[in-house]
Order: structure tokens, then C-alpha cells, then sequence
């Protein structure tokens, strides 16, 4: 058993992996990766999606460190797209219809909308042309994009995010831009304990974080999970909290 602890979304988060998950399906897939690097002679670029809740930004973070544990040549980065929300000013000037009646965006913050896709397309765009490039990220202090970037300048380089397979107009372009690509299948049952979790370590009375895993959690995974295309390898999220690989 490995044991892991993680900050993610602004707290620390213990996770564990058998060794079944990390020897049958971590490293075949971190030395897939390599072995595309090497064919492609430039950089490499790995999707990694799922329905909230199910772990993809923990995993991200996991497979960066046994990747560095692996002691390959090329380098490997893992970040997110959450820096590619729209800021808190723009989703409460800007509305959209939900349930037949129009609110602020900010009401459903986390939603496909809520994102500035044209930016997100433009810098992995980037990545696939520049060295190094200025990535955002998002202050989860703030709850806000935040000021800062990071540099992103690996051989591997792994994007997580919930849409970034989502076959929807627009999104649907990212893909085109990816070598290889994952996603984390599950059922929301598996997934809505953590959610309401999630929402109550942010402060959330329980009450509160019900209401929003009904109204933006839930609404978002059950997009996610119905109209993502095909990835490269699938993996199954089950009801013990373990990985497995699937084939779909």
C-alpha cells in the first residue's frame, strides 16, 4: 500500500493506492508516456478527465511524483485547468438560463460556461508550439483565478480537468491538441459522499452542501460522465475507492 498526502483545494488529503493500481496500471502508463515522448521527439500531452469527486487531481499529483520516483530522463509536469475559470467579477456581470429562469453564472460556478475556453484552447495551443509557457492557476484562498502562473516547460505534460473531454461544441476541439488521453469512469453514488464532504471541509454547512452537490456537483458529473468521448484508457472509479482498468 502507498500512502500519499496531497493540499487540494486548499486542504490536505490522504490517499492510499494498492500496489495492484500502481504496478498494473501507473507505471505501464507512465512508461506508455515515455515511450511516446520518444517517438514523438517533442513534447507529449496527456488529458486526464473525470466527473468531479472522483479523484483526477490527486491521481494527477500521484503520477508526477512516482514518475519522478522512476528516475526517467525526460521530465514530467501535471496541472490543472481550474486557473481558466472565469474571475468572480466577470461570472456575477454575466447570466445564463438554468431550470427556465436566468441567474448569474456565479450561482453555478464550476459549470462548462463558467470557463474561459477560448483562453484554455489558446495556451495548450501554446504547449504544443513553445518551450515554456506562463500557465494560470487558481487561488483556492480566494476562490478566485489568482495572479500567479506557473511555468510549464516539461517533455511530458498532463492537464486534469473535468471537461477537457467533453464532447460539446468548442470543448470538443481540445482533444485535437492531446496525445493521449484518460478518463476516470464511476457512478455518482461512488462520487457524492466526497462531493458533500468537499463542500462541507470549505466551510459549508451541511445543508448548504447538499444543495449545491444537487444544483452544480451533480448536474456536472452526470455531464461528464454521459457525453465524454472515448479516452485512450478508461479507468473505473469503484464503490471501494480503488482504480481499475477498463475496456469501453
Amino acid at each position: 500500500m502507498v500512502h500519499k498526502q496531497y493540499k487540494v483545494t486548499g486542504h490536505l488529503i490522504d490517499v492510499s493506492y494498492i500496489e495492484k493500481e500502481v504496478n498494473e496500471i501507473f507505471k505501464p502508463l507512465l512508461e506508455k508516456l515515455v515511450m511516446l515522448r520518444k517517438e514523438k521527439n517533442e513534447r507529449v500531452i496527456v488529458y486526464l478527465a473525470a466527473p468531479p469527486g472522483a479523484g483526477k487531481t490527486i491521481l494527477s499529483l500521484y503520477l508526477e511524483d512516482l514518475y519522478n520516483e522512476q528516475g526517467y530522463t525526460y521530465t514530467f509536469q501535471s496541472i490543472a485547468m481550474d486557473g481558466f475559470h472565469h474571475d468572480n467579477d466577470y461570472l456575477n456581470q454575466h447570466t445564463i438560463i438554468r431550470n427556465g429562469r436566468e441567474d448569474l453564472l456565479k450561482k453555478y460556478k464550476g459549470i462548462p460556461d463558467s470557463f474561459d475556453l477560448t483562453s484554455l484552447t489558446e495556451k495548450i495551443e501554446a504547449l504544443t508550439q513553445h518551450q515554456q509557457v506562463n500557465w494560470p492557476t487558481y487561488d483556492r484562498a480566494l476562490h478566485d483565478v489568482s495572479i500567479e502562473t506557473i511555468s510549464v516547460d516539461a517533455d511530458i505534460v498532463l492537464i486534469e480537468g473535468n471537461y477537457l473531454l467533453l464532447e460539446k461544441e468548442g470543448w470538443n476541439e481540445l482533444k485535437e491538441y492531446s496525445d493521449y488521453t484518460l478518463f476516470i469512469q464511476t457512478t455518482l453514488s461512488n462520487i457524492e459522499d466526497r462531493l458533500i464532504e468537499r463542500k462541507q471541509l470549505g466551510g459549508a454547512t451541511p445543508a448548504e452542501a447538499m444543495s449545491h452537490y444537487e444544483q452544480t456537483d451533480k448536474v456536472n458529473a452526470e455531464l461528464v460522465l454521459s457525453h465524454s468521448a472515448k479516452a485512450d484508457l478508461t479507468l473505473e472509479l469503484t464503490s471501494d475507492g480503488q482504480l481499475k482498468e477498463i475496456s469501453i
